[in-house]
């Protein structure tokens, strides 16, 4: 009898259905490439000169090791105050590794780098210029992160350098970026992110440095997102929790020239009545970039999507708000570059908390910005984008006029310059032109010497892609050993 029960009981289990999945979450799991991590508390920095004291004092408190990891490391003064502290720690015993790019800090000084390796910190530089490896070139170390201990971590967008302190004696605001800072479970886990790219440098870690098992901290579920060449994890990823927006959808970004399906994903949730709006730089570092983002423009204005453009110094976040339970903040622009050729690094996160402090900036930033929309023209002549002053929270009494830097102030006037000049499509066409008659002017006047340069270049490139299939052939070879 107790036999016949047991299988009823078994047959009972086999058919009853399984258990209700949240089919989103695993779909972001598979394309993140990550697993969900409980147990985090998350604190929000959209303030860059705090975020910058905040990592400092992670610095200052380290015990173990210090896993420090930039695209941009300045040797101004914002850059010194980091030198000075991560050579007190190594100094004291902490193990303390920094990995920089050799692009994003190609005006860095050798004398900084000397400092740090004379006080015991390991320094490498990700993707050397000077390389065989040509290829290679293209894929940057675009992540900004800092571990202590395997226990705290912090990442964003936010890079070492003056830009993002600030001068408030010469009147420079510091350029608005964003930062989260992890405590608990996940910290090691960004930790492993570190490295997994530290050892595409150089030897790996040691394993003792690896061994953090941080207590739970908060209850905020946490991804990391790595960027990999050719993985597209976080393309996958915001491609994803942009389809799934039902309410809002509110993205901040530096750098954003989406690829083309992911502006369909944008048109097609602003006509699905989700309440979309990009907040983007109204002047930037990378003008050329800038003109291109205001390509789009027109159809995402005619889907229904917002745009605003921000008045303040730059703005440098990587945010996006998806409804009020996803939240993403990291390294990652909505680009080409960021989304497939580089390192980068992400969080995505199920915080209310999060979410809710990343609304409030969006609304607060939007009261420095001006709204991007359609003025009709007459003659069917398309419609101008035009800006009008945007509505939302009042700025802070204790906001002050920024005075721009020289380089601030040359990317104005170069925007400026080609707003005169006429639209951007007319702009690239007569460049486009020019550049072609000044080249088959060239091939006419001096023929013979025109053809030893395109034919050199060519030999280059045929150096360069035969070196790259046999290291990769070598490279293959070597793992099927």
């Amino acid at each position: 009898m107790s036999g016949s029960t047991t299988v009823a009981r078994a047959d009972a289990r086999s058919t009853a259905p399984p258990p209700e999945r949240d089919e989103l979450t695993l779909a972001i799991d598979r394309a993140a490439g990550a697993r969900p991590i409980g147990g985090n508390r998350l604190e929000h920095y959209a303030d860059s000169p705090r975020a910058l004291d905040t990592m400092l004092a992670g610095i200052g408190a380290a015990e173990r090791w210090i896993h420090f990891e930039n695209y941009i490391i300045r040797d101004d003064a914002t850059g010194q105050r980091f030198a000075d502290a991560l050579v007190e720690r190594a100094r004291s015993g902490v193990r303390v590794r920094v990995l920089y790019d050799a692009l994003g800090s190609l005006g860095t000084s050798r004398s900084f780098w000397r400092r740090l390796v004379r006080a015991g910190v390991e320094v490498r530089a990700f993707n050397p210029l000077l390389t065989r490896q040509a290829f290679n070139l293209l894929s940057r170390d675009h992540r900004k992160l800092l571990v202590v201990d395997g226990g705290w971590a912090m990442l964003g967008g936010l890079c070492i350098g003056n830009e993002w302190a600030g001068d408030q004696a010469r009147g420079r605001r510091p350029w608005r970026d964003t930062m989260v800072a992890v405590s608990g479970p996940a910290a090691a886990a960004f930790d492993g992110a570190f490295a997994r790219i530290w050892s595409r440098a150089g030897p790996a870690l040691p394993p003792d440095e690896l061994d953090a098992d941080p207590p739970t901290a908060g209850g905020s579920t946490v991804r990391p997102v790595e960027g990999v060449p050719g993985r597209a994890r976080v393309y996958r990823t915001v491609q994803l929790l942009a389809a799934s927006a039902a309410e809002r959808l509110w993205i901040t970004d530096a750098y954003l020239v989406a690829p083309a399906p992911l502006y369909a994903a944008l048109v097609d949730a602003a006509k699905s009545d989700v309440d979309v709006r990009i907040l983007v730089p109204g002047a930037t570092d990378l003008p050329v970039l800038r003109n291109f983002t205001r390509v789009g423009y027109r159809d995402l204005l005619r889907a229904g999507v917002r745009v605003y453009e921000y008045q303040g110094p730059m703005i440098h976040a990587k945010t996006m708000l998806v409804d009020r339970r996803w939240a993403r903040v990291g390294s990652s622009n909505l680009n080409v570059s960021s989304l497939l050729t580089n390192y980068e690094l992400d969080l995505a996160a199920e915080c209310e908390q999060l979410t809710e402090d990343l609304a409030r900036q969006f609304r607060h930033d939007l009261a420095s910005s001006v709204e991007v929309v359609l003025q009709p023209r007459r003659m069917r002549l398309p419609a101008r984008l035009v800006g009008t002053p945007a509505t939302g929270v009042a700025p802070d009494a204790s906001d002050v006029p920024h005075k721009r830097s020289g380089y601030e102030l040359g990317a104005v006037a170069v925007v400026a310059l080609r707003r005169v000049a006429g639209g951007l499509r007319r702009a690239m066409a007569a460049t486009a032109a020019l550049g072609c008659a000044i080249a088959g002017g060239l091939l006419l006047a001096f023929p013979r010497v025109v053809g030893i340069v395109l034919a050199a270049g060519a030999f280059t490139l045929a150096l360069a892609f035969s070196v790259y299939a046999f290291d990769r052939r070598r490279t293959r070879d070597a793992d099927d050993g």
